[in-house]
């Protein structure tokens, strides 16, 4: 019933995400939300940790797309410090700005990666288009209004998601 819910891996925090963790499972490139993924939704700076993972990842050649239900403005002022590529006005939970940033990364599907904190959004998105996905944590325990009705429902999809897929855990790594 809420299989497409079901993320397909979940970290403790984005940063965990490394290009080794990335190159076991064939992924060469990232699409992530932006709020309460990669930074707080009421503080727009960005944490050393993140930079330094942005770091890293490029580094690594590994390319990441902000995929974004805010408009064009509010995440170019947000991504605009980190020199990052984006879609902004996403629809996410329907698969559009997945898939406009798989074909901006120019990747298969089956070698990019979606990071967000919701499963009613990121990953309802991400499985749509046919993408993996990684459910993080939210950055702070707090949330935009209009995202508080989408953490009620989640914690009831999580419940029902948990109950039938035991091994379905918060973790360090993407495992094996």
């Amino acid at each position: 019933m809420f299989k497409k819910f079901k993320p397909t891996y979940m970290l403790d925090v984005i940063y965990h995400l490394t290009p080794e963790e990335l190159a076991k499972h064939n992924i060469k490139a990232v699409l992530t939300d932006l709020d309460n993924t990669l930074i707080a939704w009421d503080n727009p700076n960005g944490t050393p940790e993140l930079l330094q993972w942005f770091e890293t990842l490029k580094e690594a050649g590994v390319p990441v797309v902000v995929v974004s239900n805010n408009n064009a403005e509010r995440v170019a002022k947000a991504v605009s410090p980190f020199g990052l590529d984006f879609i902004a006005h996403a629809k996410k939970p329907l698969p559009k700005g997945m898939n406009e940033g798989v074909t901006k990364l120019g990747l298969p599907k089956e070698n990019i990666v979606m990071v967000g904190d919701q499963v009613m959004t990121d990953v309802r998105a991400a499985n749509g288009a046919g993408i993996r996905s990684i459910l993080v944590k939210p950055l702070v325990a707090t949330d935009e209004w209009k995202t508080k009705p989408n953490r009620f429902m989640e914690k009831h999809i999580m419940k029902y998601l948990k109950k039938r897929n035991p091994k379905m855990d918060w973790r360090g790594d993407l495992g094996e």
